[in-house]
């Protein structure tokens, strides 16, 4: 299969993610989060919150908790090493915290080429439901597919 608009529309189970207090505060460590409430329990209780919540750009992590998360696009015949993050966009619609089960999925929203083909978009829409099935944020995910040696997707 070949990465064209014959791909939009289709959809794809994702990940899924138990999200931990140690895994939060991980991940606030690690992106140089320096606000206590994404890593003080009780500083997240004072602020509102019944645990720790989730940091806005945590929820990239849950598409990636899949065996094999870029194995579909070896299934369409993309070759991994021709792959380029473009985009990545969030619309909020929730909070999720520490002990909430994350869930993704994938929609192709779009495909397109520009310089003649020599770089084609494969746009996804990658909603994430917690636990209830209600959706706290919905990513935009927009990937570039360069040429290697002359050949492309």
């Amino acid at each position: 299969m070949a990465l064209d608009s014959s791909l939009i529309g289709q959809t794809r189970p994702g990940g899924t993610l138990l999200v931990t207090r140690s895994r939060l505060r991980v991940f606030a460590k690690a992106t140089g989060q320096t606000d206590p409430v994404f890593t003080d329990v009780e500083a997240a209780r004072r602020a509102g919150h019944h645990d720790l919540p989730v940091p806005p750009t945590f929820y990239f992590g849950v598409d990636l908790e899949m065996p094999d998360p870029l194995g579909y696009l070896t299934e369409i015949g993309v070759d991994p090493r021709a792959l380029l993050h473009g985009e990545q966009e969030f619309t909020y619609h929730g909070v999720a915290h520490a002990g909430d089960e994350l869930t993704s999925s994938s929609t192709v929203a779009d495909v397109f080429e520009k310089r003649g083909g020599a770089l084609k978009f494969l746009v996804t829409d990658v909603p994430i439901a917690d636990q209830h099935g209600t959706t706290v944020v919905t990513m935009r995910s927009t990937l570039v597919v360069r040429e290697l040696n002359g050949v492309n997707a």
